[in-house]
């Protein structure tokens, strides 16, 4: 799903930082998260946009492809000059590669496999197609005998936050060299962290002999939830309460992918006090637990009526701590 411009699409300039971008797509990827807008049609068009923008521009290399060719670099597959089975980007038509040299630097010429080593550092070892579709392989080098494997397909997909830490499945399409769209299903466990890459053995593309096929590889990306948030193991949550929850102590609910706990909130408790819940982080397949922990943010009413105001006052005068006395530069 190419957009005209990456940038626009997270409203940053063309020299934003990394840190400028990565905090334009938490809020944009937040905003427009199709979870939260279960009414908006395009939401789920403009999330996809947005990750896709993101993708591109937190990656070095990708980025560097990207603002030199703009967002069809991702088409261009890697072959060297006159060898075709694909094409080259463009202004690199014509470029003299003998300065590649053959062996001993002499002069005498890059062989294929040398100009495909060269290529694929600059394009990043392969191209993926739009989210849900892989467009085509990830190159090997290859070699004169017959019984070489064939390439490899490398594939990215994204999955919700919460399938992240419960596992479970994606349907990916494929789309092999003859045309044919093959439907595969991508098994993750739970717990599976982003960036991940998954093997899958004998799923890639043919050999072009007799050799045994190549393999499939996914990479799996996390989407941002707009309350969890995870550190290694470890879950965090910001869970709003009321001032008299905070002030008086409380019971309050709190959901986790493990089910709903209660958890209890010490009187007298300020914002950002963490509770910690023991075992309801994530959880892996050798039984290895990380831990919950919910950060208590007191939520003051918007409106505020007279009589209400008038208590708080009352309150107020009452109080004999002075919450900034120890504040100092």
């Amino acid at each position: 799903m190419a957009t005209s411009d990456y940038y626009k699409t997270l409203g940053v300039s063309r020299g934003a930082s990394k840190d400028e971008i990565q905090k334009a797509y938490r809020q944009l990827a937040k905003k427009h998260h199709p979870d939260l807008n279960p009414d908006d049609k395009t939401a789920k068009k403009k999330f996809q946009e947005i990750q896709q923008a993101y993708d591109v521009l937190s990656d070095d290399k990708k980025r560097q492809m990207y603002d030199q060719f703009g967002p069809e670099f991702e088409n261009y597959r890697q072959a060297p000059p006159g060898g075709g089975g694909g094409q080259m980007p463009p202004g690199w038509e014509g470029m003299d590669f003998s300065q590649f040299g053959g062996p001993g630097g002499g002069g005498g010429g890059a062989s294929a496999a040398d100009i495909e080593d060269l290529l694929r550092q600059f394009t990043g070892g392969g191209f993926h197609g739009s989210a849900g579709e892989s467009f085509g392989p990830a190159p090997r080098r290859r070699g004169r005998k017959s019984n070489q494997p064939g390439a490899d397909v490398a594939h990215q997909i994204e999955i919700p936050f919460a399938r992240s830490i419960e596992g479970g499945e994606e349907l990916l399409r494929l789309r092999r060299p003859s045309g044919e769209v093959e439907t595969v299903t991508i098994r993750f466990p739970a717990g599976i962290e982003n960036g991940k890459t998954i093997r899958y053995r004998g799923q890639g593309s043919p050999a072009p002999g007799s050799g045994p096929p190549g393999d499939l590889l996914v990479t799996i990306r996390v989407a941002p939830h707009p309350f969890f948030s995870r550190d290694g193991m470890n879950l965090h949550v910001r869970v709003p309460v009321t001032i008299g929850e905070a002030a008086l102590g409380s019971k309050v609910d709190v959901p986790t992918p493990h089910g709903t706990i209660t958890l209890t909130v010490p009187a007298g408790t300020s914002s950002g006090k963490r509770i910690r819940a023991k075992g309801y982080g994530v959880r892996i397949k050798d039984g290895t637990r990380g831990d919950l922990y919910a950060e208590i943010l007191i939520a003051i009413p918007k409106t505020i009526d007279e009589t209400s105001a008038e208590l708080i006052r009352k309150f107020e005068s009452r109080q004999k701590e002075t919450p900034r006395e120890e504040l100092k530069w």
